[in-house]
């Protein structure tokens, strides 16, 4: 870990305590370097950065919880809300770069950089860069295995009595494939590039052909029959979600029952219990592309306010981040026939809240690979596209992205030949060299949909005596955010978002004669245009961004009255007024 001192610090940002961590992003951090570097930053910002633990995994590891935001202007639950989370699934590794860098942004842009600035001040981030640190552990580990999410044993307990499991058979920290020259086999080495499996024609025979497999070890082989295990650790986190949640049968790895994991148990506790969050970001890898919801319904079915608003950011983080923005049900089934469900379906179709995922990463397109579809390319694809991939393993990958085969002798199998795509380092991650220029593709997006989330804010207090020391007191709050307080409608349709609450705080002299001493008002608006100024009607809303509470009090003069607002997503406000 490299260390170096915050310079030139602006005169209102808070001085480093310890010497500020700088983390290294061509490398992945273990569970405990990266506690390490979570805590350094903590305690050399004590002001900005807060380290908390979300939970325990199923192993008892901490699951971190980061909370960024400038404690001298408010706590974190009175400031509207971002969350970013990262690396819930296992290999996925560099999604806990991507949140590792923006925390360094951050940290070090504060006083320095004036959104970094506007951001903190104003509102709070919830980092979380590992939901998965026991799956990330086993993908670490010397002999690693690159299994989907947790480490759990599921659906059964049970350890494979045949069959092939996937593993690093020879030690070498890497899981290629295994080739074996058999007549029947799928696959031929291609004729101008022989280190290329390409497949057969239909209707080929009389060549060279190849079974092409996962490196793996067998047990009980009958020398025949060959059937690759799926691991006995079959979570997928990312299924276990409220939303939507369904059984094995429907929806392989959701588990037993939904947020029966204890990542996603605390990471849906947290979020419930803190409903200022009005937008997040999961991050994952591969693919290269920011995917929005919906997860099960079409557009067509989609509240339309809400798809404008989605269509909206999203343009702006494809321009910004330079990953095409797609919906998920549209474009990125692994099956056409296949809905799967995740946080998305349960950040924004039961909370309501903005929700997108970012696959980072597209080897594929940093091969010249552009005319492809996200999905489809995996199921087939041209041999041109393999030449390419196999060329930019040569010239910018040092020929590790794709190994040349080499002999092995196996246990069960005798002669075979290991090689191939290094799947871990090159396709799930980007190479070492690439993974901070992928992470450093998202600070200045996910900087613009926090500070677009509402605001509430004091417009005035206003006090008018009435005699006989009786006083109309009033007090106005706006919305100083680009989206309204309920930030979606699809949270005024799950009625998991209420109006601005006033409430009026008497001292024992003070008297409530009328109006309640704790009232729910409208929703707030934002500053958001309804339509361009060429629009058929105007918008009528001109003050929607407003609201006014009012109560008549007996008191003497001089009292101090004590004046408060909420909006769940826009925060909290608080002032006095004194009466006469």
């Amino acid at each position: 870990m490299r260390i170096k001192r915050l310079q030139n610090p602006h005169a209102t940002a808070p001085t480093a305590m310890t010497a500020l961590p700088t983390p290294r992003f061509d490398l992945f951090y273990k569970h405990d370097e990266l506690t390490q570097l979570l805590r350094a930053y903590a305690e050399a910002l004590p002001e900005l950065i807060e380290l908390r633990p979300l939970g325990r995994s199923n192993e008892g590891r901490d699951i971190w919880l980061v909370i960024i935001t400038r404690k001298a202007t408010g706590a974190d639950v009175d400031k509207p809300a971002f969350w970013v989370d990262g690396n819930i699934h296992a290999a996925e590794l560099t999604a806990s770069t991507a949140c590792l860098y923006w925390l360094h942004q951050l940290a070090t842009g504060y006083g320095q950089d004036a959104q970094v600035t506007q951001l903190l001040d104003t509102r709070v981030v919830y980092m979380v860069p590992r939901l998965n640190p026991d799956g990330a552990e086993l993908a670490l580990a010397e002999r690693p295995r690159h299994i989907r999410s947790s480490t759990r044993p599921y659906p059964w307990d049970e350890q494979p009595v045949d069959g092939l499991t996937v593993e690093d058979v020879d030690g070498d920290g890497r899981m290629l494939m295994m080739r074996v020259p058999d007549p029947h086999g799928t696959y031929k080495k291609c004729s101008d590039e022989p280190r290329l499996m390409v497949p057969r024609e239909p209707g080929e025979f009389g060549g060279q052909y190849y079974r092409v497999m996962p490196e793996g070890t067998l047990k009980n082989f009958d020398g025949v029959k060959i059937r690759v295990n799926p691991d006995r650790e079959g979570l997928d986190l990312n299924r276990n979600f409220p939303a939507y949640w369904r059984q094995e049968f429907e929806q392989p790895g959701a588990g037993p029952y939904p947020t029966s994991e204890p990542a996603v148990r605390a990471m849906v506790d947290f979020i419930t219990q803190h409903p200022n969050i009005g937008a997040a970001v999961s991050f994952h890898t591969h693919s290269g592309v920011i995917l929005r919801p919906m997860g099960t319904q079409s557009d067509d079915d989609m509240t339309p306010e809400d798809l404008w608003q989605y269509k909206r950011f999203s343009d702006i983080g494809a321009k910004l981040t330079g990953y095409p923005a797609i919906s998920i049900f549209h474009d990125f089934k692994y099956h056409p026939k296949q809905v799967i469900t995740g946080t998305q379906d349960w950040v924004y179709e039961h909370l309501g809240a903005l929700f997108w995922t970012v696959e980072i990463w597209a080897p594929n397109k940093e091969a010249g690979i552009t005319d492809y579809q996200w999905i489809e390319w995996y199921r087939d694809h041209p041999v041109e596209d393999d030449k390419k991939l196999l060329k930019w393993s040569d010239e910018q990958c040092g020929g590790q992205a794709h190994v040349d085969w080499y002999p092995f002798e196996h246990p069960q199998l005798g002669p075979v030949e290991l090689g191939g795509w290094d799947r871990m380092n090159f396709w799930r991650n980007p190479p070492a060299h690439l993974r901070e220029r992928e992470a450093a593709r998202f600070p200045a997006w996910l900087q613009q949909i926090a500070l677009a989330l509402p605001r509430l804010e004091v417009l005035r207090t206003e006090v008018q005596a009435l005699g006989d020391n009786t006083w109309r007191v009033r007090f106005a709050v706006a919305n100083s955010g680009y989206l309204p307080s309920y930030v979606t409608k699809r949270a005024l349709e799950r009625k998991t978002v209420r109006g601005v609450v006033f409430e009026l705080h008497l001292p024992e002299a003070a008297r409530l004669l009328s109006g309640s001493p704790r009232s729910e008002g409208t929703q707030l608006e934002g500053h958001a245009p309804k339509g361009s100024l060429q629009a058929f009607l105007p918008d009528r809303q001109i003050t929607g961004d407003r609201a006014v509470a009012e109560w008549v009090v007996q008191a003497p003069p001089g009292t101090m009255l004590g004046l408060s607002a909420r909006a769940d997503r826009a925060g909290a406000v608080r002032t006095e007024l004194r009466l006469g």
